[in-house]
């Protein structure tokens, strides 16, 4: 509870702004209270993050579950895992300010769920290799690639500089999965 309604006042009046006072009363608790979970704002806000990274990180689980085939599968979750990701910035309302400002303090945070997301992209290749869809000399190297190349798209993404309307996402999502599934061909 504490942490969503941090959450919450960290969106509203953003997380400089935001005191421990502010999270104590708005959650009806003695500041004494806040301080026998938290020691300090920042690591309120690590908890924030830590959050929405595991509420993310379900999601994906639940994506990489589906029962199709691991090209399908591939693009359903970059696709799920972007969307996601732009949802939480823009509940985040003021944090998404912190968000393009603070990311080494983000990044922090991530560390944990970039390594299962990881995981979850390289389970999805080895099923893809096993189901004779996909060819790759190293499928670790593969998934940590695809892993840092999502990392790279998502301020773009969150920003709209992909393309926003229906044909140009339609025009993106083949490019992207050219790009995913043939590479870059030299002529």
């Amino acid at each position: 509870m504490l942490v969503d309604v941090a959450r919450q006042l960290f969106a509203r009046m953003g997380v400089d702004n935001t005191t421990m006072n502010d999270i104590a009363q708005a959650s009806m608790k003695g500041r004494r209270t806040l301080y026998t979970y938290f020691k300090s704002k920042n690591d309120i806000y690590q908890a924030v993050v830590e959050t929405e990274m595991d509420n993310l990180y379900k999601m994906l689980l639940d994506v990489a579950a589906k029962d199709l085939p691991a090209d399908e599968k591939l693009m359903a979750f970059i696709y799920a895992r972007l969307d996601a990701v732009k949802a939480i910035v823009f509940r985040n309302g003021t944090l998404r300010a912190n968000f393009f400002r603070d990311i080494w303090r983000v990044e922090k945070v991530r560390k944990g769920f970039d390594l299962r997301e990881i995981e979850l992209i390289k389970r999805i290749l080895d099923d893809g290799v096993k189901e004779g869809i996909f060819a790759m000399p190293d499928v670790d190297i593969t998934a940590l690639v695809l892993h840092h190349a999502l990392k790279g798209l998502e301020v773009p993404y969150i920003r709209g500089l992909m393309g926003d309307t229906i044909s140009q996402r339609i025009r993106r999502r083949d490019n992207v999965m050219n790009l995913v599934f043939n590479g870059i061909k030299i002529k």
